[in-house]
C-alpha cells in the first residue's frame, strides 16, 4: 500500500488503537490480579493466625508454650517464607523454626485486644513480608498476661504470581491483538468496498459503458454519488453546447469557403492562375481545418455517450476503396482488402470511416502501385500500408507534428490529427513504422493492446503517444 493510502491510514490507526487498548487492559488486569493474590494471602494469614491462637497457651509458671505444631509444614522449614512469632508483655517470645535466628521487626503500635492488624514489615534476610497480628489476654496463675501473635508471609509470592500471570497474559494479548488486527483489515476492506465500486463506476463511465454512477450505494456514499452524477450531467450539457457551437461555426465557414473556391475558379478562367492557385491552397487548408472540427465535434459525444458501438470492418473498407478508386490518385493504385469478413471493432462506423478514410487516402497518395489493408495476427488491430518510398526513420518524429508534410502534394497536414482525435476518444492509438512493401505502415489498435517499449529508437516503430498529427 502507498503511504497516502486511506486503507493504510485506517488499518494503522486501528492497530495503534488496539495496541493502546490492550496495553491498558493488560496493565489493569495485572493490577487486579495482584490485588486478588494479596487478598488471598491476607486470608491465608488470618487462617494461620487463628490456628496459632488456638495452639499457644501459658503454663502455671507463666511461660508461653506451643501446645500443638501448626499444620503447614513451611513453618518448620528454615527461611521458607512463612513465619510466626509470639511475645508477651514480660519479654517472653516464641518463634517458628522457619525464622531460624531472625526476628520479624513489628511496628511499635498498640493493638486493641481482639483486633487484627495487617501491614508490611521487614523479615529474615531483608524480605518484605505481609504481617497479620493480634493481641489477646491470657491467664497465668490467675494473673492476666497480654500476648501479641504475629504471622507473616514473604511478599515475593505475590510478585512471582504477578510476573507469571503477566507473562501468560502478554502471550494471550499478542494473539488477541493479531486477531483484532486481522479483523480490522477485513473491516476496513469491507468498509472501503463502496469506494472500489465507485472507482469501477467511474472507469465504466470513461470507457463509455455507462453514463452515471450506480445509485445503489450505502447512505454515507450516496451524497457523493449524487454530486458526481450531477457534475456529469452538467459536463454533458456543456460538452453538447460546445459541440453545437463548434459544428455551427464549422458549417458557417462552409459557405464562405465555397464562395472562395468559386472566386478562384473565375480567376483561373480569366488567366490569373497563380492567384487562383494560392486562393485554392488557402481554401483547401481552411476546409481541412473545418473538416477536422466537424469530426471532433461529432466524435466527442458518441464515444462517451454510454452506448455500445461496433462496426464491421471489411464492408466499410470496401466502400472507402470504391470511393477512392474514382479519384485520380486512387485510380493509379491497386487496393488489397485482406480484412477478415467477420471482423468487428468497438468504434462507431462513421468514426471508423473517418480514420480509415484518412489513412487509406494518405497511403494511395504516396503508393507506387499497391495499398494493402489487413490486420495484425498478434493483436486486435487494423493495418494500412503502401509500397511507396516510405519515410526515413529520422523523419518519423517530424511527420507526427501538427500540420507537417514531407511532400508538396497539397493539403493542410491535418489528416493524422483528425485520425488521432477520433482514436483518442475511443482510447485507441496509432503507430507508424516501415512496411514490408517498402512504404509506410500505419497501425491502429486499442491502447491496452499496444506493447510498451521502454527505449524506442528512431529506427523502431514510433507510437502515437507522441501526439501523432501529420498529413
Amino acid at each position: 500500500m502507498r503511504r497516502n493510502s486511506l486503507r493504510l491510514r485506517l488499518v494503522a490507526g486501528g492497530i495503534v488503537a488496539i495496541m493502546i487498548a490492550l496495553a491498558i487492559a493488560g496493565g489493569a488486569l495485572v493490577v487486579v490480579f495482584e490485588r486478588h493474590v494479596s487478598r488471598t494471602l491476607a486470608q491465608d494469614l488470618d487462617v494461620h493466625l487463628k490456628q496459632l491462637l488456638a495452639n499457644i497457651d501459658v503454663d502455671p509458671q507463666g511461660k508461653l508454650v506451643l501446645t500443638h505444631a501448626l499444620v503447614d509444614p513451611r513453618f518448620a522449614d528454615p527461611l521458607s517464607g512463612l513465619y510466626w512469632q509470639v511475645g508477651d508483655d514480660h519479654g517472653q517470645s516464641l518463634r517458628s523454626r522457619s525464622l531460624w535466628d531472625s526476628v520479624i521487626e513489628l511496628p511499635a503500635d498498640r493493638l486493641s485486644l481482639g483486633e487484627t492488624h495487617q501491614h508490611e514489615a521487614s523479615g529474615p534476610g531483608g524480605q518484605r513480608v505481609l504481617v497479620a497480628e493480634r493481641a489477646i489476654t491470657l491467664s497465668a496463675d490467675g494473673k492476666p498476661v497480654t500476648v501479641r501473635f504475629a504471622v507473616a508471609e514473604d511478599l515475593a509470592r505475590v510478585s512471582e504470581a504477578s510476573s507469571a500471570f503477566a507473562k501468560d497474559l502478554s502471550i494471550a494479548l499478542v494473539l488477541l491483538g493479531c486477531v483484532l488486527a486481522l479483523a480490522t483489515w477485513i473491516q476496513v476492506g469491507v468498509g472501503l468496498r463502496p469506494l472500489v465500486a465507485l472507482r469501477c463506476g467511474v472507469a465504466d463511465i470513461r470507457a463509455g459503458r455507462t453514463r452515471y454512477l450506480p445509485s445503489s450505494v450505502p447512505t454515507e456514499v450516496r451524497p457523493l454519488v449524487e454530486e458526481v452524477n450531477a457534475l456529469i450531467d452538467g459536463q454533458e450539457h456543456e460538452i453538447e453546447r460546445s459541440r453545437g457551437r463548434a459544428a455551427d461555426l464549422a458549417h458557417g465557414l462552409k459557405t464562405p469557403l465555397a464562395a472562395l473556391a468559386a472566386d478562384a475558379s473565375r480567376l483561373r478562367e480569366r488567366g490569373e492562375r497563380d492567384i487562383a492557385r494560392d486562393i485554392e491552397a488557402v481554401g483547401e487548408a481552411m476546409g481541412r481545418h473545418v473538416d477536422r472540427e466537424l469530426a471532433r465535434a461529432r466524435v466527442r459525444g458518441r464515444a462517451r455517450g454510454g452506448s455500445a458501438t461496433s462496426a464491421t470492418v471489411k464492408p466499410l473498407v470496401g466502400s472507402i476503396v470504391a470511393t477512392l478508386s474514382r479519384t485520380p490518385e486512387g485510380a493509379k493504385v491497386r487496393f488489397e482488402n485482406r480484412v477478415a469478413n467477420d471482423l468487428c471493432v468497438s468504434l462507431d462506423r462513421s468514426d471508423l470511416a473517418e480514420v480509415l478514410g484518412n489513412l487509406i487516402e494518405n497511403a494511395a497518395r504516396h503508393a507506387a502501385g499497391c495499398v494493402r489493408i489487413t490486420t495484425d495476427e498478434n493483436r486486435p488491430s487494423l493495418v494500412v500500408e503502401d509500397d511507396g518510398d516510405g519515410i526515413e526513420p529520422a523523419q518519423l518524429l517530424r511527420v507526427l507534428e501538427r500540420g507537417t508534410r514531407l511532400d508538396e502534394r497539397g493539403g493542410a497536414g491535418l489528416g493524422l490529427a483528425i485520425v488521432q482525435d477520433v482514436l483518442d476518444a475511443y482510447e485507441w492509438e496509432l503507430e507508424l513504422s516501415k512496411s514490408r512493401l517498402g512504404g509506410l505502415k500505419a497501425t491502429i489498435a486499442p491502447r491496452s493492446a499496444v506493447p510498451k517499449r521502454p527505449n524506442p529508437s528512431a529506427k523502431e516503430t514510433v507510437a502515437s503517444s507522441i501526439s501523432p498529427q501529420r498529413a
